[in-house]
């Protein structure tokens, strides 16, 4: 039985058997708190008369089923997923009344009761295979359609979908219907509805197509702290720019953003109607880090209404261009056409460091993947799909020329617009634009997976000449690719302190041994850096002179690109068993003070935590781990008042804390009685505080309920869960466990939460230690929570990663070595668990011998 898969050699021959015209869903959400009544009335061809296929959909039944006025028994017709159809003709329409299900998953059509209220809020979640929770479909990229939607829901409600919203028309005792408009021809995994009382604040934007109506939802708790003003800004600045860069009006009649909560993603493309994570309404002072990442996730969402929606992938093997463009089109928007001119330094500090993280996993893979089916994706969808994705994309574009490059994108928008495409029918018009022959550099960058280190060797004379300087190329073994790389090398001089950048020179890097003759017959600048600008996808090493200036001057570099890039390279070092932990923990305290660049210092911070409490040997770990949360607490008390900087040392000096721990400075903040000027201890920061104080040991249930009851909201409750789980006692322990892996029923959002706290970075070893053979028990019945994101949520937020050491390394691997037949994607989550947990021990065994 196909179970809720489909494979791609299906989804072929379904689509060479089938054209779809038109769909439209009649649905009622007003009825029940469970299910709800949904109704297809899909509308075909069928290339060969008297074939059988069949439609997709995942919920509790289906009452019935009749192909062109012929009635199929569902008990017959309808198992797993799959709902058969028989005694197709040319013309065919098909009609399935079904009861769907609610879910709190965050998947398909999501329900969420607000408890500041008790209003109901609903949003759909369907990439990749989840319109079919709501409707029946055929459910592939390819087989677009025309849907209508018509929707029955409470009269108070606000109801969005693809289609500008109508006039809802009086449906009996509190209920009214919403009959859509048709949409143009697009995939159902860009359908969407929306509903509930949301308010709504409305806008429009001057596009070339006309005025184009903008609206900005939400929940009405969270209405007080929503920048509507800002978002349609950014928004109409997103739209002048990429129907520029596109040569493409905007193709869709209206645009909505709607806050959703208990979201899984960050955000998501639906035609006309994007829905985006909660998070991203600001309800506290965030770090300006977040406000550009939302500034990116609005753009990200907006380029795929040409890229994703106006043309689609016709498979799920393209998913990765699909995202990787987006990522590298709003990134491009971002640094031209708006005030983060900047935006291409904080890719490179935080979107291609998780593209190198991902990259070094067992788990790596080519950027188009094998995606043989559905489970295919749930395997693949990564920081290789977008990150490393997008970095690529950057290459090609300085491969091919900017200009050719938006010339072919234009060419291919016209050619293929409201259709499928493949990678190939965009590299035909690249091809066609640039004269470049682009095959061969597919073939090195798009289907090898690994990342390359390139290092300087360079001999100087005894007059400090450089009389040979070479950049060589490695791999990782297994990834016995090298690549073509164009790249800066940057001279700098250290003059009183500060690093100067005297030279830039620009080198194509190919092979093993890359000879730089232009650095021959020069005096050895203090330091080399190999890939200034960032232009290139690799690691990078600096030579010994390089290095020992680096570590003399960690605050030398002028501007913050020179000074990541170093940094980061330090990281690789330190990741690779290189340097020590302690040595680059000094190397980045060193470093903060002062830092105004909000990204690196995100970057930087969550990289000091790794390196302190899973890189540094045992013997040292716990001396560290105090010493550095003390010297956060310095740096953070000298930080300017209220500057960005100041709240992430708090932050991270909080999240360094653990049992035992004095917490008076902890305590003082929280209840006023110490203040740290310019700090505002708001909403999110007391709940910093207080989850702080319970890992230290130093709060009390009644503490934290107290606290909830001072706000209780839907985030509220997680920083709850988050808390509770991070209390260092067994009991606690016990409990954020049986609530969120033996039981069943918990929003996904609270089991995320939970597992934060449960498995909180510095907990101490010994409540951990008893759950290694629970944890790798549990793996073998998790699957039976029928949810991925409630599988991806367990398995990897109650992994006992903390312990790191070889008795975890070894029950990790045992189970991998003992199941070889379980689902790909488990196995997957468990084996990224255990790569960190391998380099983590060699990590320590470098750090032991400084």
């Amino acid at each position: 039985m196909p179970g809720t898969n489909l494979t791609r050699d299906e989804a072929a021959a379904r689509s060479a058997l089938v054209s779809v015209d038109t769909h439209d869903v009649v649905l009622d959400v007003a009825s029940s708190e469970a299910t709800f009544p949904t109704r297809s009335t899909i509308r075909f061809t069928c290339t060969q008369p008297g074939a059988e296929t069949f439609l997709d959909f995942v919920g509790a039944s289906v009452e019935s089923i009749t192909v062109n006025g012929t009635s199929l028994d569902p008990a017959t017709h309808f198992a797993d997923s799959r709902i058969r159809l028989t005694g197709l003709a040319e013309q065919n329409e098909v009609v399935v009344e079904a009861t769907g299900r609610f879910t709190n998953t965050g998947e398909g059509l999501h329900r969420f009761v607000d408890p500041v209220d008790d209003e109901v809020y609903l949003y759909t979640q369907f990439e990749v295979p989840d319109s079919r929770r709501m409707y029946p479909v055929f459910e592939q990229p390819d087989l677009k359609a025309e849907f209508a939607f018509t929707v029955t829901a409470p009269a108070h409600w606000q109801v969005v979908s693809n289609s500008p919203t109508p006039q809802p028309q009086p449906a009996g005792e509190g209920t009214a219907t919403w009959a859509f408009e048709r949409t143009p021809r697009i995939s159902s995994y860009i359908t969407a509805l929306v509903a509930g009382p949301y308010d709504v604040v409305r806008d429009t934007a001057t596009t070339r197509g006309g005025e184009v109506p903008l609206g900005i939802f939400c929940r009405k708790s969270l209405t007080p702290y929503l920048d509507a003003d800002n978002l349609f800004a950014l928004t109409k600045k997103g739209f002048t720019f990429f129907e520029e860069e596109f040569d493409c009006a905007y193709p869709f009649a209206k645009y909505d953003q709607l806050f959703s909560p208990e979201y899984n993603m960050g955000a998501m493309e639906n035609a006309g109607c994007v829905t985006i994570a909660e998070v991203y309404v600001f309800r506290s002072k965030v770090p300006e880090a977040l406000v550009e990442r939302r500034a990116l996730t609005v753009l990200h969402e907006l380029a795929h209404m040409w890229f994703g929606d106006l043309v689609t992938m016709r498979w799920w093997d393209d998913l990765w261009l699909n995202e990787s463009f987006a990522e590298w089109a709003s990134t491009t928007c971002q640094a031209e056409a708006t005030e983060w001119v900047d935006a291409w330094t904080t890719f490179g500090t935080y979107e291609k460091d998780w593209a190198y993280r991902q990259d070094q996993l067992s788990t790596t893979h080519p950027i188009v993947a094998e995606i043989n089916d559905l489970q295919d994706v749930e395997v693949n969808f990564d920081g290789i799909t977008y990150a490393k994705g997008a970095s690529v994309l950057k290459q090609l574009v300085a491969y091919v020329g900017r200009d050719a490059f938006r010339e072919g994108l234009r060419t291919y928008f016209r050619k293929h617009a409201w259709g499928n495409t493949t990678l190939d029918d965009l590299l035909t018009e690249l091809e066609a634009t640039s004269g470049r022959d682009l095959r061969a550099w597919s073939r090195l960058w798009l289907e090898t997976a690994g990342v390359n280190t390139l290092r300087p060797v360079v001999d100087v004379d005894e007059y400090g000449r450089i009389t040979s300087a070479v950049v060589e190329q490695t791999f990782a073994e297994g990834y016995e690719t090298l690549r073509p790389h164009r790249l800066g090398i940057g001279l700098y001089e250290e003059r009183d302190g500060e690093l100067h950048r005297t030279d830039l020179l620009e080198v194509d890097v190919d092979g093993e041994r890359t000879e730089v003759p232009a650095l021959v017959g020069r005096q050895q600048p203090d330091l080399l850096l190999v890939n200034d600008d960032d232009l290139a996808y690799a690691k990078i090493r600096l030579d010994e002179r390089s290095l020992a200036t680096a570590l003399a001057h960690p605050r030398g570099f002028t501007s913050s690109l020179p000074r990541a890039l170093v940094l980061a390279s330090a990281w690789d070092m330190t990741r690779d068993g290189e340097m020590g932990a302690r040595r680059f923990a000094d190397l980045v305290l060193a470093s903060l003070p002062g830092e105004s660049d909000s990204t690196l210092l995100r970057t930087l911070l969550m990289q000091l935590r790794t390196a302190v409490l899973s890189y540094t040997a045992p013997a040292h770990r716990d001396p560290m781990r105090a010493a550095t949360r003390d010297r956060l607490w310095e740096i953070a008390r000298a930080a300017a008042p209220g500057s960005d900087a100041q709240l992430q040392l708090v932050t991270a000096a909080a999240g360094l804390t653990s049992a035992g721990d004095d917490a008076t400075t902890l305590r003082g903040l929280y209840e006023g009685t110490e203040v740290l000027d310019g700090l505002d201890v708001d909403f999110e920061m007391r709940w910093t505080l207080l989850t702080a104080l319970a890992a230290a040991g130093a709060s009390s249930e009644d503490e934290v309920a107290a606290e909830l009851r001072r706000e209780d909201t839907a985030t509220a409750r997680e920083r709850a869960a988050r808390t509770l789980a991070a209390v260092p006692t067994s009991e606690a322990k016990e409990r954020a466990w049986r609530e969120s892996v033996d039981e069943t029923g918990r929003p996904n959002a609270i089991v995320d939460a939970s597992g934060m706290g449960f498995a909180r970075p510095g907990t101490p070893a010994e409540l951990l230690a008893p759950f290694v053979e629970r944890y790798h028990a549990m793996l073998d019945t998790v699957q039976q929570k029928g949810s991925h994101a409630l599988v991806e949520s367990v398995v990897a937020g109650f992994y006992p990663h903390p312990l790191v050491d070889a008795h975890l390394l070894e029950a990790t691997q045992a189970w991998l070595d003992g199941n070889p037949d379980a689902p790909a994607a488990l196995r997957r989550l468990v084996a990224e668990n255990r790569d960190p947990v391998a380099r983590a021990l060699a990590a320590q065994e470098r750090d032991a011998r400084d």
